[in-house]
């Protein structure tokens, strides 16, 4: 019987932030009443895919990660409306595919799966509490990227934003504060859409 993954439907904003930008100030984004000093992950993801890339193809990215509270395989779904479906298995005992990802990933393709890139991610965490819970979690990413295909390493800083258990009912409005104190922290729009295709040079 396969085992059931873990689902998590991400709603998030990603930034690009210079090496010494300052971190935005939430004081002025509706709801938040305090953030906590931030706690710091290192996380290192191999990216998996066909010779063809069938995965990116279909939208799909599939990872195994170690570091942070969410280590494991993970698949990445495409875009659904303002966010995206995460499943997640345990790691296991090795690095080998569990049998449960590997049925999953047969929706897709049946081919043989190859490395394609290495994401290590210092990563800052700070959880932005309301009076009800965890309105977000904001994250101040520093990576360190290799294309497993072609050897090139890629540097970067980013942020991201993504919802959490107690999120406002007016995303728009909050995701609009939000954008306004990263823009004037020094933040910018994104220069990818996410790390892997970042990584692969996309």
């Amino acid at each position: 019987m396969t085992a059931e993954p873990q689902r998590t439907f991400e709603i998030e904003r990603k930034y690009d932030a210079d090496a010494d930008t300052a971190l935005p100030d939430w004081s002025g984004v509706p709801g938040v009443v305090s953030v906590n000093d931030g706690e710091l992950r290192e996380l290192d993801a191999r990216y998996l895919d066909t010779a063809d890339a069938a995965l990116a193809r279909n939208g799909i990215a599939l990872r195994r990660r170690t570091g942070g509270p969410d280590a494991g395989w993970h698949i990445k779904g495409p875009r659904q409306g303002d966010g995206r479906l995460e499943l997640g298995w345990p790691l296991g005992d090795e690095d080998r595919l569990p049998d449960a990802v590997a049925e999953m990933v047969a929706q897709w393709t049946d081919a043989e799966l190859h490395p394609i890139a290495r994401i290590e991610n210092s990563r800052t965490a700070f959880l932005l509490h309301g009076a009800d819970g965890v309105i977000a979690e904001f994250v101040d990413d520093h990576v360190r990227a290799t294309d497993l295909r072609t050897g090139i390493r890629r540097e970067w800083r980013e942020w991201e934003m993504e919802l959490g258990p107690a999120a406002p009912d007016d995303r728009s409005a909050f995701f609009a504060a939000v954008d306004a104190a990263v823009f004037a922290a020094g933040g910018r729009e994104p220069s990818s859409g996410s790390k892997l295709a970042r990584a692969l040079g996309l």
